[in-house]
């Protein structure tokens, strides 16, 4: 009996992620379990500070997650993105204190540098054929050297550029924030309504008048608690609404355009895009080409936070894996054909929330390197279960 019922539960695991939001649940879930312990043991973690400090904290992963989560769904992966990332800051770091270049002008330098380098890795890998994985790692040493090559002797450069320091300094007065709320709901509202009615046109499956709505009320609830904590201390900063901005745009292209379709068509069984004329080759490039221009705003987003670049800040560090952590936390298979980048910055936060709520315990670095690898693990084992069984297969 105990038997048929555990099997039943993992049955109705499996249906739940194979729904548009199945993904979804798990991760927010554990949000709200590390929330609530934290909460209880150490109750500054609650506080609109440390919130502030936490949303800070989790951009940098957050934005290398997102990118990553781009090269997952096709089921291959990028170990280089955080070497890649620290690349573009040291560009940024180089051209402002040593050539005299505008913030913004370095800026763009770096981002097409990212995009160059990360789409010439997916070149090798799309029609050289080698493998993703070695691809990237050779791309994580080459780049490791690279940025040493730019940083110079010294391995470490300071960032005053009031452009560059300014994304991570400026937060938006009360007000602005609660438009900036007011607007980003009325554009999720539309957008979903949208794709119903487009749904309908297609005469395709619809979604229930309770999910859809209970979308749209759990999006406006979510962001209006976050606007309220944020604004109790002091405001919504620029950064936040920039990565939620970058993160909607890469929603948008992978599930609302031809594109992004073709990504997950490729990552759930490469052959069959490719016999029904999708051009693997050039989705992947493309794909790759997303996780460099993520992974150089991630990098001037680390040189604005942390007012310099520095070799252990990006490359010898565990941005990496957190980053790697934090798409898989969210959801995003390793097998490719499901993610979303939405769940990546939950993952992100996440492993930031854990973090945070550690340090505040007083625990040591050993302990924080170990309760993330454990979630790592689950998140992974969670992916395992729900597609055992399913008839997937790479």
């Amino acid at each position: 009996m105990s038997a048929e019922i555990s099997l039943t539960i993992v049955d109705r695991f499996r249906a739940l992620r194979e729904t548009r939001f199945g993904s979804f649940v798990p991760v927010l879930l554990a949000l709200i379990a590390i929330w609530a312990y934290f909460g209880i043991t150490e109750p500054v973690f609650l506080s609109p500070r440390n919130f502030y400090n936490l949303f800070m904290q989790s951009a940098v992963v957050g934005t290398l997650a997102v990118g990553i989560t781009m090269v997952l769904l096709l089921g291959d992966i990028d170990l280089s993105a955080a070497a890649n990332s620290g690349v573009c800051a040291a560009i940024v770091a180089v051209l402002i204190a040593n050539f005299g270049f505008s913030g913004p002008v370095a800026c763009l330098v770096a981002i097409l540098a990212g995009i160059v380098l990360s789409a010439g890795q997916g070149a090798l890998v799309a029609y050289v054929g080698i493998p993703s994985f070695v691809v990237t790692l050779a791309g994580l040493l080459g780049f490791q050297g690279l940025m040493l090559k730019v940083l110079g002797q010294h391995g470490a450069i300071n960032v005053s550029d009031e452009f560059v320091r300014g994304l991570t300094k400026i937060t938006f007065s009360p007000e602005l924030g609660w438009a900036i709320a007011v607007a980003a709901i009325a554009a999720f509202t539309f957008f979903t309504l949208r794709r119903q009615s487009r749904r309908r046109s297609a005469s395709l499956e619809l979604e229930s008048p309770g999910a859809l709505y209970g979308q749209i009320v759990f999006f406006s609830a979510l962001l209006v608690g976050a606007v309220a904590t944020l604004n109790a201390y002091r405001g919504v900063p620029l950064l936040v609404v920039l990565l939620v901005a970058l993160t909607g745009l890469l929603g948008w292209v992978t599930t609302s355009t031809p594109f992004g379709r073709s990504i997950f068509a490729v990552g759930g069984n490469q052959e069959s895009a490719r016999r029904v004329g999708m051009n693997v080759k050039r989705i992947r490039v493309a794909a790759f080409g997303i996780v460099g221009m993520m992974a150089a705003v991630g990098g001037i987003v680390g040189a604005s936070r942390y007012a310099s670049v520095s070799f252990n800040a990006f490359a010898g560090g565990p941005l990496l894996l957190e980053a790697i952590g934090a798409a898989v936390i969210g959801g995003t298979s390793l097998f490719g054909g499901r993610g979303s980048v939405w769940n990546a910055i939950l993952g992100a936060l996440v492993i930031g929330s854990l973090g945070n709520g550690l340090d505040l315990s007083g625990a040591s670095a050993a302990d924080k390197l170990m309760f993330s690898g454990a979630i790592l693990l689950l998140a992974v084992a969670i992916d395992a279960i729900s597609r055992s069984g399913s008839g997937q297969s790479r």
